[in-house]
């Protein structure tokens, strides 16, 4: 049995996956178990889930991968050392870092005190780890392969060829120069502060016009080969210590941009103050400059390597806007994004890359189309919950159904039901899924043709900012119908237009620019899920639903008493764990 743990680890959203004879059993994030959001440190909750999938022991493994390699770039460490003279204290930073990803193999054992450990710990560099991640887990045969982020072993970007089971990296773009760095700054400078706050831009960028683009082509400068550079004067990150937060515990990344941005671009945003058109004007300045140095990118790789099909990965392959752009801004046909792009999917990269040194294993390819490959939970584990839990259920005046296993067509017609009625529902399935989008699995659903379901939920549950849209799940043989592109969105990461004569008819999904971040839904992945949306189509004649992530301002619920709680602290109408639905007596009480 050749089984091969990867692990993301001292990164954002730290997580684990383990591949066994080439095939991809389990992977999964660590904020799911100790839920805090994008946790950062060693995945061992992760790690030990993974194993318990394939039935080893932590001493029965023989190869880790990480998505972490000291020795690489080293050149470029160097040579910028001596141009840049970065103070002391970011020397000693880095060097502690060196130290600890030097140490990996030690803390693992430490972990896991109970058995020895025998596994050898191969080091995979950062973005090889983003683009096998990305081309080895796609329907591609041949692929440019794009990865691009805030920073990962000296480099913020790289891309090469794929063919067969060969992957290449070709080029780089290298600290301090950074795409991912530069959204981040802008997102600081907006006044939104957390770690993963950059999809906010993403959400606020329609409400406003590119006002601010030139001034913003003085600190991205987009290079006649399709790379490009930041002006460094607007930037802290490479000259001084700026905070950073990896280990065992929420990501947390100090001010990144030096008073000479607000000298060009005025004073930043308090958290507290409220948005003004000029944010609004900025947010879609931003995005607008990442598509310009994009889309660079893509046209130059387009015209290196004459093929058309690409493989995005890297935080930066998280904004869904710019990927929804690919087909109409640049010369590639075909596209293929897996579910968890950012740094968490470098554990399913490094662990394919290691697999395939070991002997030339050939990676299966067949978990492109879906991302269930989190924990799952028997009716059994449902029926131990309810019997726990029903004196509370009991006093949130809640009626408790359970369907027979030959009723499924009716607990979908039922759920379908509710939707239709305008009731919140949480829907708890099968596996959870990789990545940060629910897919279908920890989802709260509701209807899409209520113009006022987005403040509904916000109200009920959510409790996000008004400008920040809700997604459409929407049947894959009716999207050409709905959008005007007609593609596979498997994993959310696409925003496409809808069509102008069906937006009305579905105000809940679609955004003030016209567009939607669609997930396509398949008979063949998940079927009950397609089946519910099949009933709320017969029901209404629109064939989605509007799906958010199954969360209140926590991580995505992982485990059933999560999702009860979740339900019960909240507002939401109808949960359904399996086969199991609980209903409150008075909606929305």
């Amino acid at each position: 049995m050749a089984l091969v743990l990867g692990i993301n680890a001292w990164h954002g959203d730290s997580s684990a996956a383990i591949i066994k004879d080439g095939k991809l059993i389990a992977a999964v994030e660590e904020e799911r178990f100790l839920r805090i959001k994008h946790w950062a440190g060693l995945p061992v909750e992760s790690m030990k889930y993974c194993l318990k999938e394939v039935g080893a022991q932590f001493g029965d493994l023989e190869h880790i991968a990480i998505n972490l390699n000291p020795r690489v770039n080293n050149l470029r460490r160097l040579l910028h050392l001596i141009r840049h003279r970065p103070d002391i204290g970011l020397v000693m930073d880095r060097l502690r870092k060196r130290s600890k990803a030097k140490s990996v193999g030690e803390k693992i054992a430490d972990a896991f005190p109970q058995e020895k450990m025998r596994a050898e710990v191969h080091h995979i560099e950062h973005h090889l780890a983003h683009l096998a991640s990305s081309y080895l887990c796609s329907p591609f045969q041949e692929a440019v392969n794009l990865s691009v982020d805030g920073m990962g072993d000296f480099a913020s970007a790289a891309w090469g060829m794929g063919r067969g089971q060969s992957l290449n990296v070709d080029g780089r773009v290298y600290f301090p120069h950074s795409l991912g760095i530069f959204y981040s700054v802008m997102t600081q400078w907006l006044g939104f502060p957390h770690y993963g706050d950059e999809y906010k831009i993403m959400g606020l960028a329609p409400y406003g016009k590119p006002e601010y683009l030139n001034l913003l082509r003085q600190i991205v400068l987009v290079q006649p080969d399709g790379t490009f550079e930041l002006d460094l004067r607007y930037f802290r990150h490479h000259r001084e210590a700026v905070p950073y937060t990896w280990d065992n515990g929420s990501p947390e990344v100090g001010t990144l941009y030096t008073p000479a941005l607000e000298e060009l671009l005025g004073p930043a945003r308090k958290k507290e103050e409220p948005l003004e058109q000029r944010h609004k004007d900025m947010a879609r300045s931003v995005q607008a400059m990442y598509e310009e140095a994009f889309f660079a990118m893509l046209a130059a790789l387009h015209r290196k390597y004459q093929c058309d099909a690409l493989t995005l990965s890297g935080g930066c392959a998280m904004n869904s806007v710019a990927n929804g752009k690919v087909f109409s801004r640049s010369p590639f046909k075909q596209l293929y994004i897996q579910s968890a792009a950012g740094d968490a999917g470098g554990a399913i990269g490094a662990a394919m890359v290691v697999a395939q040194q070991l002997g030339g294993a050939r990676v299966s390819r067949h978990h492109c189309l879906h991302a269930y490959w989190g924990p799952q939970y028997s009716e059994e584990d449902y029926k131990a919950l309810l019997d726990t839990e029903q004196a509370r259920i009991r006093e949130a005046g809640c009626e408790v159904t359970i369907f027979a296993e030959d009723e499924t067509e009716k607990l979908c017609a039922s759920t379908a039901q509710a939707i239709s009625e305008g009731k919140v529902i949480g829907w708890f399935q099968g596996r959870l899924e990789w990545g940060p989008r629910a897919l279908g699995n920890r989802s709260i659903l509701g209807d899409p043709r209520r113009a006022d379901m987005k403040d509904i939920l916000n109200a009920k549950i959510k409790r996000r900012e008004s400008f920040r849209p809700f997604a459409p799940s929407v049947l894959r043989e009716a999207v050409g119908e709905w959008f005007e592109t007609d593609d596979d969105v498997p994993f959310m990461m696409q925003v496409y237009q809808v069509r102008e004569e069906r937006r009305a008819a579905i105000p809940a999904v679609t955004h003030v620019d016209g567009s939607g971040r669609l997930q396509t839904v398949y008979r063949e992945t998940n079927p009950m899920y397609h089946r519910l949306i099949e009933h709320f189509n017969t029901l209404t004649g629109v064939p989605m639903v509007l799906n958010t992530s199954f969360n209140e301002n926590e991580p995505v619920v992982c485990h059933p008493k999560e999702a009860l709680d979740c339900f019960l602290r909240t507002k939401m109408d109808v949960l359904v764990l399996g086969r199991t639905q609980i209903r409150r007596q008075q909606p929305g009480a």
